[in-house]
């Protein structure tokens, strides 16, 4: 793993919160993953990073790594907003470090589903959930045809 992805996969978290009993716990648990996450330069907190849908600031910032296996993405992101900031590192756990075809191929509304996330955050966080995944899933698909 390089320096880029320090956070768990999503296997991890998911796992994580098959075993934290009630939502108190796994918000504060979402809070960490948040916490974990690389700082996030202050260079790149400008509106060409801004995720735009998100009620709370959200920047991503997108690097193309070429590997053996291929072009593949590394995403780092940031929120101004505690819960929102561990919402964006499982995102990231979803996605990064995958080639951009398999990334248009990620289900991850059905992977988030199966956190039970949907029925426990706001709409407007569902909404910047839905903002973030559609701005991964459209640099994966330029870069996949670029």
């Amino acid at each position: 793993m390089d320096g880029m992805d320090t956070a768990p996969d999503f296997a991890s978290i998911r796992d994580d919160f098959a075993f934290l009993d009630d939502w108190e716990d796994r918000y504060r648990y979402v809070i960490d993953l948040g916490r974990d996450l690389p700082d996030f330069p202050d260079e790149w907190r400008t509106d060409a990073y801004r995720v735009k849908g998100c009620v709370s600031q959200v920047w991503l910032h997108t690097a193309e790594v070429a590997t053996p296996q291929g072009r593949v993405l590394h995403f780092r992101g940031d929120s101004d907003a505690h819960i929102v900031r561990g919402l964006v590192a499982i995102i990231l756990a979803i996605f990064s470090g995958k080639t951009p075809d398999a990334i248009l191929k990620t289900d991850a509304v059905s992977m988030l589903d199966k956190l039970g996330l949907a029925e426990n955050i706001s709409p407007q966080r569902a909404n910047g959930i839905r903002a973030m995944i559609e701005r991964i899933r459209m640099e994966a698909s330029a870069i996949q045809n670029a």
